[in-house]
């Protein structure tokens, strides 16, 4: 239990207010609204299929160049995987490739992560690797 001393949490020191958080998620929505929520149509240039992409591997999205850090099951559905590519940018900056195994065509999506642990959907037109 977090117990009120003044105007500050006890014991909520690390974070950021629910309020911040809230004007936070309010000005990430406000800068992707545009994006298209159905997935589209991506051109794929593939080298091997995407289950043999593995850490080390490089991906090129709308022509920026990304490094694989990590490609795992994100959630096991029983009868199909949302699989996750974790990738990373020059700066450091870290985004998620997503997919389902048996329809990887139709879902491919790419997301940036905000803050320390969302990630907020990014137009893609072009992906190879």
């Amino acid at each position: 239990m977090v117990k009120k001393k003044g105007k500050k949490e006890v014991g909520a020191e690390k974070g950021i207010s629910k309020k911040e958080l809230e004007r936070e998620l309010d000005d990430i929505e406000e800068k992707f609204e545009s994006i298209d929520d159905e997935p589209g149509a991506v051109i794929i240039k593939a080298s091997k299929p995407i289950s043999k992409i593995k850490k080390g591997d490089k991906i090129k999205i709308d022509g920026e160049e990304y490094e694989v850090d990590n490609h795992y099951v994100l959630i096991d559905h029983k009868t199909t995987k949302e699989m996750a590519i974790e990738v990373f940018d020059k700066e450091g900056r870290d985004y998620q490739v997503r997919y389902f195994d048996d329809q990887v065509e139709r879902t491919l999506e790419f997301y940036e992560l905000q803050g320390e642990i969302m990630f907020v959907k990014k137009p893609m037109k072009k992906i190879e690797w």
